[in-house]
């Protein structure tokens, strides 16, 4: 019993050594990206692809995704992020997270009313989990990034199958206020080695303890 409880332990940390590993390639990845100038729209871009599109944003549609609270003038406030579709000649529209908006705001939406150039990285679509919150469509309310659903919510039956995430300073109304950064992932696998390893050692002190004890009596 021991043996195996050992095995599992030693092998659920080497798990987390390899995890370790491939979590920091991505984060290098991520670095890369961000380093690097934005490149244009591929027509299958990767996640975290750093982009540049130019387009038509439609003011006259738009949508809330998540829940997120921030620290404003105002303290801690409660918001979402505004995504709105951005017209493209000759391709199907595609989803912009243009940004930060607080629930309750008097300040006033940038609206670009002309053609204009998006600076972002690429999100694939999320599939609701077990405990996410459930989607509103009919007040265009969501809390998973699905450019289907949204987009069908807007009346636009045909969007990009991914969502572009907008980076850049906040417009001089301050919002929305767009990523400053592409998103890095946690990287706690070291520690869950570390811990996994240790309960190991645990286990064989113990054994060693109770041995020592069985042979003297």
């Amino acid at each position: 019993m021991t043996l195996a409880m050992l095995a599992i332990l030693v092998g659920l940390g080497t798990w987390q050594i390899y995890r370790l590993h491939w979590k920091q390639g991505i984060l290098a990845q991520i670095a890369r990206a961000e380093a690097a100038p934005p490149i244009s729209l591929p027509p299958a871009p990767q996640p975290f692809t750093k982009v540049v599109v130019t387009g038509r944003l439609r003011a006259n549609l738009s949508a809330s995704y998540g829940v997120d609270v921030r620290d404003t003038r105002q303290g801690s406030t409660m918001g979402s992020y505004l995504v709105q579709p951005l017209d493209r000649p000759g391709q199907p529209p595609l989803l912009v997270d243009r940004g930060w908006v607080p629930q309750h705001s008097t300040a006033p939406i940038a609206q670009p009313q002309d053609t204009t150039t998006i600076i972002g990285f690429i999100h694939q679509p999320e599939k609701p989990g077990l405990f996410s919150a459930a989607d509103d469509p009919a007040t265009r309310t969501f809390y998973t990034l699905d450019p289907e659903k949204i987009g069908a919510s807007l009346g636009l039956p045909h969007v990009a199958p991914f969502v572009l995430i907008a980076m850049g300073p906040p417009p001089p109304q301050l919002w929305p206020d767009p990523a400053q950064h592409l998103p890095r992932p946690p990287n706690n696998h070291l520690n869950y080695a570390i811990t996994w390893y240790s309960l190991a050692l645990v286990l064989v002190v113990m054994f060693g303890t109770w041995a020592r004890r069985t042979l003297r009596a």
